[in-house]
């Protein structure tokens, strides 16, 4: 593989963002949905797929697993999984992306066995698969671990059904018990489960192929297992958390921001805090409008699991909160190293501290942060530097583009149609080999099971 140079964003601060712009389809359920697709006997096409790099690299992982798929235009997809033959995972595939352990249970319904590769993606710190492997086991399948595999086989003709109680709701666990569980015999129950959007759109999804699942986006998931499912065609949800970084923009540089393509009532967390900080914020059926004029101080944080504030909007709040008068607390309880972008913050003259027993950080805000040149350690942390940015004086040029590009497509666009001045670097993007596809016609690259 040829060498790899990073890409950068430039933001140039102190322009106050107005105007209206548009959400794409979420990260987090396209790629369950994409994975969910290797159990459907007939093409799945697929509409508001976002053009970003996390979905090439599970476009990438189901071709390499035997896949065909198609892009059809203006976020449409098609996949044809009828030539899938394969049920073990490449490495150099699944080390990128933390959502590729999404195709362990498509694989068990389909093949009745599976090997993947540990999961790789962003370091936020332990991503445990033990409540995965407790769910398999439940459904009649051997599990083990070799030479960074986790390997799974049922034990008998079908998988079946079964009830799983999960420790904590575990967005992963959840959606791999599901996707095993619409073929196995008999009924599955699953309880204590994620209630996230995301996890109710991959339900929604199944049983437009023919599954019979009920209780989505509550804490029990009834699931009557089918013999077969179908092709379907079907949307994804808007991203809650590119709408809610959208929002927190317009919130840092006290503008006036309507987000449309969205769904508010999968941000009520997040506009609960940004009220409590003074900012007025307006509904409607699918767009959402913050007027920030009137922010009048800080806020104290808890991330939790769906409908708690979502950690996926902890570093782009606590952009937000480096700029409000007084004191606030954030506390992490999703990931133990989400706090890795501090010292960044700390580069443009953020006042945090971070205690480590707590995992919390007490934020001060300062009359004004200063631009500086700084790496995004992770997705949402690059869009945390890109709000502090926003707000800061100068110039903050952000190394580390290719994480941002991760989970947002073309952000540097988006917030230019509100008025910020932000360029992407005329550097060269990271050098993979490249292939039709998905991105054919885009800048961004294709990811290959050979880099």
């Amino acid at each position: 593989m040829l060498d790899r140079l990073e890409t950068t964003l430039r933001v140039r601060g102190g322009a106050r963002l107005e105007g209206s712009v548009a959400t794409h389809g979420a990260k987090n359920a396209a790629l369950p949905i994409m994975a969910a697709a290797l159990l459907a006997k007939g093409p799945v096409t697929l509409h508001r797929v976002p053009r970003i790099t996390d979905v090439s690299v599970m476009w990438s992982l189901l071709e390499a697993l035997g896949a065909r798929l198609r892009f059809e235009g203006e976020g449409t997809i098609t996949i044809d999984s009828s030539n899938v033959a394969s049920y073990r995972a490449p490495y150099t595939l699944v080390r990128k992306l933390a959502a590729s352990f999404d195709i362990v249970g498509p694989l068990l319904g389909r093949f009745g066995q599976a090997e993947v590769p540990l999961p790789g993606g962003c370091v936020l710190g332990t991503r445990a698969t033990d409540m995965h492997e407790q769910a398999f086991v439940a459904l009649g399948c051997e599990v083990r671990s070799a030479h960074g595999f986790l390997i799974a086989e049922r034990k008998r003709a079908r998988l079946e059904g079964a009830t799983i109680e999960f420790r904590t709701p575990s967005v992963g666990a959840t959606k791999n018990a599901m996707l095993a569980a619409v073929l196995a015999q008999g009924t599955t129950t699953l309880r204590n489960v994620a209630m996230e959007p995301e996890v109710v759109d991959l339900s929604g999804f199944l049983c437009a192929m023919g599954a019979k699942l009920s209780g989505a986006g509550t804490d029990t998931i009834v699931i009557d297992g089918v013999d077969e499912l179908h092709g379907v065609e079907y949307a994804i949800i808007p991203d809650r958390i590119v709408a809610g970084t959208l929002l927190l923009a317009g919130a840092v540089t006290r503008g006036d921001v309507t987000v449309n393509r969205c769904a508010p009532g999968h941000l009520t967390a997040v506009l609960d805090k940004l009220g409590e900080c003074g900012v007025i914020a307006t509904t409607g059926s699918d767009w959402v409008r913050v007027q920030a004029h009137g922010i009048t101080g800080g806020t104290d944080i808890l991330t939790a699991p769906y409908p708690g504030f979502p950690t996926d909007l902890q570093p782009q709040m606590v952009g937000l909160l480096s700029t409000t008068p007084g004191k606030s607390v954030v506390e992490e309880s999703i990931f133990n190293a989400r706090f890795s972008y501090v010292n960044e913050l700390a580069r443009m003259g953020a006042d945090i501290k971070v205690t480590m027993e707590s995992n919390a950080a007490v934020i001060t805000g300062v009359p004004q942060l200063s631009g500086a040149p700084v790496e995004a350690p992770d997705i949402r942390a690059g869009a945390g530097l890109v709000i502090a940015g926003l707000a800061a004086s100068g110039e903050t040029e952000i190394i580390g583009l290719e994480y941002i590009d991760r989970g947002y497509e073309r952000l540097e666009e988006m917030l230019s149609e509100l008025g910020a001045q932000v360029q992407r670097s005329s550097g060269v993007t990271p050098l993979v080999e490249p292939s039709a596809g998905f991105f054919e016609t885009s800048e961004y690259p294709r990811i290959s099971a050979a880099g």
